[in-house]
């Protein structure tokens, strides 16, 4: 309704059209206009990947989140942020091969659903860190600007399998880091 002001246990919810795959996804208005705020005031990168991480953690529960951009001409991922800086330092890198979730996360543009040690051992090197944190599942969603990919975010957490409501809300909250990560290459390759 234009001009009205919603309370903060207002709840949006997805239409469902009644099939087998329908689930309900509440966010508060309080929980969207909080990473609203906090996007609108951001300065810097970091400002948008704080905020959004903050969102990411705060709906989805405790788990890694990291937001990487992707070199494909040195094939190599970058981290740029972490919600764990001791485990996983901004700034490490990683050379990626030609794998089946490099070609199809990297190169495809696909979100990549991971879930168990198989799946994770397959996938990541760094397997034993992983299992370290007690994280079991993952989903990485590409970060894509002019039909390419440029980077990804990864959520990993300590889950048997995912929703396709999680799936969906890391995919909206990885298009919400976009901005900062554009922004932080073009600064950092002017």
């Amino acid at each position: 309704m234009p001009g009205r002001m919603m309370s903060s246990d207002t709840y949006i919810s997805d239409a469902t059209d009644g099939g087998d795959n329908d689930e309900l996804v509440l966010l508060t208005v309080g929980q969207v206009g909080r990473l609203c705020e906090a996007l609108r005031g951001a300065v810097a990168p970091a400002d948008v990947f704080d905020a959004v991480g903050r969102a990411t953690l705060g709906l989805l529960g405790p788990g890694l989140l990291t937001i990487n951009a992707w070199h494909a001409e040195t094939a190599t991922i970058e981290r740029l942020w972490s919600s764990d800086i001791a485990a996983y330092p901004v700034g490490g890198t990683k050379a990626k091969g030609d794998t089946p979730w490099t070609r199809q996360l990297l190169q495809r543009g696909e979100v990549f659903v991971g879930e168990g040690d198989e799946a994770l051992s397959a996938v990541f090197d760094d397997i034993a860190l992983i299992r370290e944190l007690g994280l079991r599942g993952v989903v990485n969603v590409p970060l894509c600007h002019g039909g390419r990919v440029i980077g990804t975010f990864n959520y990993l957490a300590d889950v048997d399998g995912w929703r396709e409501t999680q799936v969906a809300m890391l995919q909206w909250l990885g298009q919400l880091a976009l901005p900062g990560l554009l922004a932080l290459l073009a600064a950092k390759y002017r």
